[in-house]
């Protein structure tokens, strides 16, 4: 099923094309990676999906209805959340109110109620306080909910944002370069936590530059050079595409992954003769 959709989507700033009649289809339910070199579009493009920015040219529609003229915090509550690629937490709030700061979209209680903490309000604030106890176990983060959002490591305040996009109750979470600046385990970590994700339904966009995080869970992958489209399709068949080595994965990237395959080929005749000996 068909989540959202854009269709011959341009912008330009200045002159200056940073996006070229791109297309994009994303189904419920699944992993799509944008990859393509710096100043690809990829950013711009998740600006625009966000009403971050107007398209210059071309269409948005999320669950068949049509946003690119709406404001981010519309699309927001129509269930479509992200992260930056620059962490921007409150870095003197709490965890918790971080996350809280999220829910907001969904809350109902008017100025007269938060100013005079009237009954439905306080049971409001209770239900928000639960939920979003929940987001952060989800995320790992609950033991540290009152920690300032400044004092944590740089791997748990990125898993901080995605739990403040999570508060949101989004249906499609777009993920912009999450994996920057962690080292191997926090990686390791976030693909996991990405996975955790999508089983529970739901559907997630990212723009990511490692490689392995990329092919390890994307569903299919769609590649960006100099704001134009140049692949779209399962990650076996984009990592071998000519256009994708020539224009952002390069050479090594196609010896290291003869390698790979050279590795486990040899491991699995090693596992078939022992089997046949034993």
């Amino acid at each position: 099923m068909e989540l959202l959709e854009g269709n011959n989507l341009s912008m330009v700033f200045g002159g200056l094309s940073a996006l070229n009649s791109v297309d994009i289809k994303i189904n419920k339910g699944e992993v799509l990676s944008i990859i393509g070199p710096n100043g690809a579009g990829k950013t711009t493009l998740f600006n625009l999906l966000t009403g971050i920015y107007s398209p210059t040219k071309g269409e948005i529609c999320f669950r068949k209805k049509e946003i690119k003229n709406l404001k981010p915090y519309e699309i927001t509550k129509l269930g479509i959340a992200r992260t930056f690629q620059n962490i921007r937490l409150f870095k003197e709030m709490s965890v918790l109110d971080n996350v809280i700061i999220g829910q907001h979209c969904r809350t109902k209680a008017g100025v007269f109620g938060a100013m005079f903490k009237t009954p439905s309000v306080r049971r409001e604030e209770a239900l928000v306080r639960e939920k979003v106890m929940d987001v952060l176990k989800f995320v790992d983060l609950d033991d540290v909910y009152m920690e300032k959002a400044k004092n944590l490591p740089y791997g748990k305040q990125r898993r901080l944002e995605m739990a403040r996009a999570l508060a949101t109750d989004p249906e499609l979470i777009l993920l912009d370069e999450p994996a920057a600046g962690m080292n191997h385990q926090e990686t390791n970590e976030l693909i996991k936590l990405i996975e955790k994700l999508n089983n529970t339904g739901k559907t997630v966009l990212l723009i990511e530059h490692d490689m392995k995080l990329v092919m390890d869970i994307s569903r299919r992958i769609m590649v960006l050079d100099y704001g134009k489209k140049i692949a779209d399709g399962p990650p076996d068949e984009v990592k071998n595409d000519e256009k994708v080595i020539k224009a952002y994965l390069g050479d090594d990237f196609r010896r290291e992954t003869r390698e790979i395959k050279k590795v486990k080929e040899a491991k699995e005749v090693k596992k078939a003769k022992e089997a046949y000996v034993c």
